[in-house]
């Protein structure tokens, strides 16, 4: 893949503001450590793949709450799934 820079992102995001770009990269990050997976394939650290989700479209001003509603809905399943299973006495 090709490297990420930050005017690709800045390009998607429609803003030439820097400033703004990190605000929306650092409230992506956060939803990372909370458990959100990558909505991108790669092998990279957390910044970078957050820079390229931001970069292919898929992470914007206007769909950053919806992930984090999206992934505490998901997680909040998987752990409804895990207590309906039954265990052994």
């Amino acid at each position: 893949m090709a490297r990420i820079t930050v005017e690709d992102c800045l390009q998607r995001i429609g803003n030439e503001n820097r400033f703004s770009l990190i605000h929306l990269a650092v409230a992506r990050v956060r939803q990372h450590r909370k458990g959100a997976p990558f909505l991108v394939k790669g092998k990279n650290k957390e910044c970078v793949m957050t820079l390229r989700e931001i970069a292919a479209g898929k992470v914007t001003f206007g769909n950053i709450e919806e992930l984090a509603t999206q992934d505490f809905e998901q997680e909040k399943d998987t752990d409804a799934s895990s207590d309906s299973t039954p265990t052994e006495q």
